[in-house]
């Protein structure tokens, strides 16, 4: 009986043995779960933290371009505008360069004119009015006094004559008196006859004003440092000397 009780016990304690192993295999099966949330958590912190970071590296390539793209914009502004400021500087200094190449051309005319002006109230300053009348012989003489003739007419553009005339139709009927025929009109009487220096004009030489070939006034001049021209409507045939409007050129007719 002992042996059979013993048995029992035995057994019995066995059969709680088991039992008690049958229900700690749960309880490390339950041990186990914390250490793999543990793990996924720190995966999913890992992969967030990856993916701010291409973000924050995406963002960073992208504000570099952005940066990039407007350094080119503005130095192609820059670029042009220092093209425009150079070639504003290059008007510039070219327009300064015409400006005193006109100052300069002007200024050696005048000093040119100035020289011929002395040398005509030179000359006239040896010679009276009256003289230089009284030397003109011939067809000169015919000339001036036709030409004294028409003093204080009226000057009317395109008029020959006899009780107006313009600058050309004056000249043309002063030479008919003596029969010589000139063109009608300023630019091709400035080119008739022979060229002459305006310091050595003689009574009856045709002063022009403007280019020969191009000039757009004449007049006629009759000695002692003056002429006689149609001049414009407000003074219509007058004596003037010469420095009153200098003549650019003249030709000798006669």
């Amino acid at each position: 009986m002992t042996g059979g009780f013993l048995t029992l016990a035995v057994a019995g304690a066995a059969v709680p043995a088991s039992a008690t192993e049958s229900k700690a295999a749960p309880a490390e099966s339950t041990l186990e779960m914390p250490t793999v949330s543990a793990t996924l958590a720190s995966t999913a912190a890992q992969t967030a933290d990856a993916t701010q970071q291409a973000a924050s590296d995406y963002e960073l390539q992208a504000q570099q371009e952005q940066a990039a793209a407007h350094a080119k914009v503005a130095a192609k502004k820059a670029q042009a505008e220092a093209e425009r400021k150079a070639k504003e500087a290059r008007e510039a200094a070219r327009k300064a360069a015409a400006k005193r190449a006109a100052e300069a051309k002007a200024e050696a005319a005048k000093a040119s004119r100035s020289a011929e002006r002395t040398t005509l109230s030179t000359t006239s300053a040896s010679n009276s009015t009256s003289n230089a009348v009284s030397n003109a012989t011939g067809n000169a003489a015919t000339l001036i006094s036709f030409l004294k003739a028409q003093l204080g007419k009226a000057y009317v553009s395109g008029s020959t004559g006899p009780s107006s005339y313009d600058c050309s139709g004056l000249t043309q009927a002063a030479f008919k008196q003596v029969g010589v025929s000139l063109p009608r009109v300023s630019q091709d009487q400035s080119t008739t006859g022979t060229p002459v220096s305006l310091d050595s004009l003689q009574p009856g030489d045709l002063l022009y004003w403007g280019s020969a070939g191009s000039a757009y006034h004449v007049g006629i001049y009759v000695g002692g440092g003056n002429f006689i021209g149609a001049q414009n409507p407000s003074t219509g045939i007058v004596e003037r000397p010469l420095d009153y409007d200098m003549p650019t050129g003249a030709v000798r007719v006669l």
